[in-house]
């Protein structure tokens, strides 16, 4: 009796354990790495990513939607309208060559971003930003004028290089502003302007002012321009920027679009002020979200693709995606398996 009833406790126990398997789909990916034990290209190494599992996956499925986005761009009948909005910090890094690379060609059709998304690239253009640490200390840095972003340093000498260039151009935008024609100067339109007077291909938005890209900034006055601005508003007062001008243009964008996409590196007031202006229109077809921000707080900044398909942001049915991982080191991957491979391969013919 008593073998019996271990024997049965022992056949459940086998039995909760090992829960019979249900079919395997015919169609399932199954989990396999890049086999190093063979030379590799670079597309080749980023296709195995699909078959990896966890965030790898998620990249794989980014650069598969932007693929997809990047061709919808050359639609002739219903072209997709293309819309990227990054933080001011990737500016600050490597991932403005990226940036400037995309809007050189014409690969993107609007921007939107911060006041440091702005002016860094102006004053990456005026002074270098170099390599730190993040463990260096704030007070020590702070005497030596040394400001720290991240592992990044901006010396002060490049803000002030920045003030000598902008303010004298913030004067002349005034005298239009004042002038016969009485020129309203929106956020989008002084970064335009400021793209044309810096006058260096290294900028972003030199090249954003000559191939007509317009850039969005809800929140211009947040940074060393908004310094700027206020010190300027003492010394020659009046000075006006339309907020609610570019908040129509960048409405009717999207409303206008054929068909919309979104890729958005990092969060804050740029994922949300794309995100929103795709409500016009009933929600973006595409969407890639690259940031680690969590959803557990409850902010927009670390909310999945699905909570912004609850407020009509995204279709239902779109393809979308959010990859948690630092921009810096899955957007240059991700660039180079999509507009870059299309980039290398027209140029290939070329040759």
């Amino acid at each position: 009796m008593t073998t019996n009833a271990s024997s049965t406790s022992t056949n459940a126990a086998h039995a909760s354990v090992l829960t019979p398997s249900e079919a395997i789909p015919t169609d399932a990916t199954h989990i396999k790495g890049p086999d190093f034990n063979n030379a590799i290209t670079l597309q080749e190494l980023m296709t195995s990513y699909e078959r990896i599992g966890f965030q790898a996956t998620g990249m794989a499925k980014a650069i598969k939607i932007i693929e997809e986005m990047r061709k919808a761009r050359q639609d002739t009948e219903e072209p997709l309208t293309l819309f990227l909005g990054f933080t001011s910090n990737l500016i600050s890094s490597g991932l403005r060559e990226i940036i400037k690379f995309l809007c050189q060609h014409k690969m993107i059709d609007v921007l939107v971003t911060t006041a440091g998304g702005v002016e860094e690239d102006f004053i990456k253009c005026l002074g270098s930003t170099v390599l730190g640490e993040f463990h260096l200390e704030g007070a020590g840095l702070r005497k030596r004028g040394l400001n720290r972003i991240g592992n990044l340093l901006v010396p002060n000498s490049n803000y002030c290089a920045f003030e000598d260039w902008v303010v004298p151009l913030l004067d002349k935008m005034m005298e239009e502003q004042e002038g016969v024609d009485k020129k309203t100067w929106t956020p989008s339109e002084v970064i335009r302007r400021l793209g044309k007077e810096i006058d260096n291909e290294e900028s972003v938005y030199y090249w954003c002012y000559k191939n007509d890209i317009p850039v969005f900034c809800p929140a211009l006055t947040d940074g060393s321009l908004g310094d700027m601005l206020y010190f300027h508003s003492y010394k020659n007062p009046g000075f006006i920027i339309d907020i609610v001008g570019d908040i129509r243009k960048l409405n009717d964008l999207s409303i206008h679009a054929k068909k919309a996409g979104m890729i958005v590196l990092g969060g804050g007031v740029c994922k949300h002020q794309i995100a929103n202006a795709m409500l016009f229109r009933n929600g973006a077809d595409f969407a890639v979200y690259i940031n680690t921000g969590q959803e557990f707080d409850g902010s927009d900044s670390g909310a999945r693709p699905d909570e912004a398909v609850s407020w009509g942001k995204i279709r239902a049915g779109a393809e979308s995606v959010k990859v948690y991982a630092d921009a810096t080191l899955v957007f240059p991957l991700v660039v180079a398996a999509t507009f870059g491979k299309a980039h290398w391969d027209v140029q290939a013919r070329t040759e």
